[in-house]
């Protein structure tokens, strides 16, 4: 369902550009709650750098998400981010709780931020198509945040 909104994107765009948002929601949601596991849970020798790194990439993703949730509203739609709708609907590979080690959390993260920033870049293309140019430019900048953050992760790897 779409609220009643005087912006000028057509309901049926504006229908499927909130669906599109909405799936990107529930992983950056995802990634949030994942990356913080990781900041809790690390142990090893990089424990300091990466209990930070961790951390700062928990605080993107919470900024990530509310972008996200507001563009919804604003288009009309209802922004959901219960967490049975984020366990149901994700998609995204989960950090098992057993992981400890500072690498190990490391690649797990790097797996998780490749695979939502491919589905961020995937959703520039669809919303683009839609006629959206303002949410196409959204998931360009949260593209170029997991870039970095991604960056970041793959360098401790080295």
């Amino acid at each position: 369902m779409i609220n009643k909104t005087k912006n000028d994107i057509a309901p049926e765009a504006r229908f499927k550009i909130t669906a599109i948002l909405q799936q990107r929601l529930l992983e950056s949601i995802d990634l949030q709650l994942q990356s913080k596991q990781s900041h809790w849970n690390v142990k090893g020798p990089q424990f300091v750098s990466l209990h930070k790194l961790f951390d700062e990439i928990t605080g993107q993703a919470a900024e990530y998400a509310d972008e996200l949730a507001e563009r919804i509203v604003q288009l009309g739609g209802t922004a959901e981010g219960a967490a049975a709708l984020i366990a149901a609907k994700s998609g995204l590979p989960v950090i098992p709780a057993s992981v400890r080690d500072g690498m190990a959390h490391v690649e797990a993260l790097v797996n998780l931020s490749a695979e939502f920033g491919a589905r961020i870049r995937k959703s520039i293309d669809e919303v683009a198509a839609l006629g959206d140019a303002d949410t196409a430019d959204l998931f360009t900048e949260i593209s170029r945040g997991l870039d970095k953050s991604l960056w970041m992760l793959e360098a401790h790897l080295s």
